[in-house]
């Protein structure tokens, strides 16, 4: 409990070092889930139009697929690997959060979970996902 002092405030002694949306792990798991959704978003908006070119013109489509095979896109498609496996793992924290009982009380935990499994999950496809550029960024 906080105590007051003579200015009516709060003693910076007692005062609690953040809450849940003040720079605390909620907060941050917040701002990464809504970064996410938008790159998310903003990935299937240029797959649908890309997609679309092919009733287009498959000559068209077929080039834009090709502009898509540099790693530099394949950097990036680790990247949305990463988002899409985050902001799933993080809703499905978020669910609990809200539907559980005890979920409140455990979201710091669970959210170390997330980000546990989610850096595991991160490693093990790097190489899988990433091969083909970091053979011909290196030649191996």
């Amino acid at each position: 409990m906080a105590t007051t002092t003579s200015g009516g405030g709060t003693s910076s002694r007692t005062r609690k070092k953040g809450t849940l949306y003040r720079g605390r792990e909620g907060m941050w798991s917040w701002v990464a889930h809504r970064i996410t959704g938008v790159l998310i978003f903003f990935f299937l908006f240029a797959h649908v139009l890309d997609a679309s070119l092919l009733r287009v013109s498959q000559g068209d489509y077929n080039s834009v697929i090709n502009s898509y095979k540099n790693p530099i896109v394949n950097f990036l498609e680790y990247g949305l690997t990463a988002a899409i496996c985050f902001h799933a793992f993080n809703g499905l924290r978020i669910i609990a959060v809200d539907f559980w009982a005890k979920g409140p009380r455990l979201q710091k935990k669970m959210l170390y979970w997330v980000v546990g499994v989610w850096l595991v999950l991160m490693i093990g496809v790097f190489y899988p996902i990433l091969a083909h550029s970091l053979h011909r960024i290196f030649g191996y």
